[in-house]
């Protein structure tokens, strides 16, 4: 009888571990779901997007200006354009413009059309330059490029220096980040919650719009002889945008 009762005590207990084991499953899928909430309770967030905007002067003018020559001979032409742009390239060394760079070099065919024939009736040569140059002193050089050479004014446009726009995008991200905040203040208030902490930032940009073309207009020298060029910059508007996440 003994032998009995002591070979059954590991079935028992074996028993006992498998009743203890299920019920341990059963308490931790209880508790899942209460942990969860508490869980999804701690980080509930509100995401708000913010906008500032600078406004900034122009106070350069980013010039494109060039010299074309048509002629009989291809030889002839581009030997003038060569001579022409080195004096208009060399006048603007001489006042110290920004960025001097060559945008364009060209030589081509004139043709004329006879009972549709075509045939070359000369050749055409134009060099292309761009620089920056301030805004207030700008018409006065203009004139002084055509009377050196230059025939073209291929366009004008407004800048701001580095400086102003690296500046403004620094205020423009801080509008931005206050605007977002006072969003999400506004949205707390008003459903009663207590807003907790920023758990991300993302800054979507502070780039300036590229400045617009004023005017594109050949030059003459006889248009430019006894009055300057009036030139009149504007302004530049620096955008940013900044989206918050914020806990509550």
């Amino acid at each position: 009888m003994s032998r009995n009762t002591l070979s059954a005590s590991p079935v028992h207990i074996q028993n006992l571990g498998k009743i203890f084991y299920s019920t341990l499953l059963i308490c931790m899928m209880f508790a899942l779901p209460a942990s969860a909430e508490e869980k999804e309770k701690l980080w509930r967030t509100l995401t708000v997007s913010g906008r500032g905007v600078q406004t900034i002067t122009t106070t350069l003018s980013q010039v494109s200006l060039g010299v074309e020559v048509q002629g009989k001979t291809a030889q002839e032409v581009q030997k003038e354009a060569a001579r022409r742009s080195s004096a208009v390239v060399d006048l603007l060394k001489s006042r110290n413009v920004e960025k001097l760079e060559t945008t364009g070099v060209r030589l081509n065919p004139v043709y004329s059309y006879t009972n549709n024939v075509q045939k070359i009736t000369g050749y055409a040569a134009s060099n292309t330059v761009s620089f920056r140059f301030p805004t207030d002193r700008v018409g006065t050089l203009l004139d002084e490029a055509v009377k050196t050479g230059a025939t073209q004014i291929n366009g004008v446009s407004f800048v701001a220096t580095d400086e102003a726009i690296s500046n403004a995008q620094k205020q423009a991200l801080k509008k931005a980040t206050q605007d977002a905040q006072q969003q999400a203040d506004a949205v707390f208030s008003s459903l009663g919650f207590q807003s907790k902490e920023i758990v991300s930032i993302q800054i979507n940009g502070a780039t300036p719009p590229p400045p617009p073309m004023l005017y594109r207009a050949e030059a003459t020298k006889a248009s430019l002889a006894d009055a300057s060029t009036p030139i009149v910059g504007g302004e530049q508007e620096v955008q940013a945008s900044v989206t918050l996440q914020i806990s509550y």
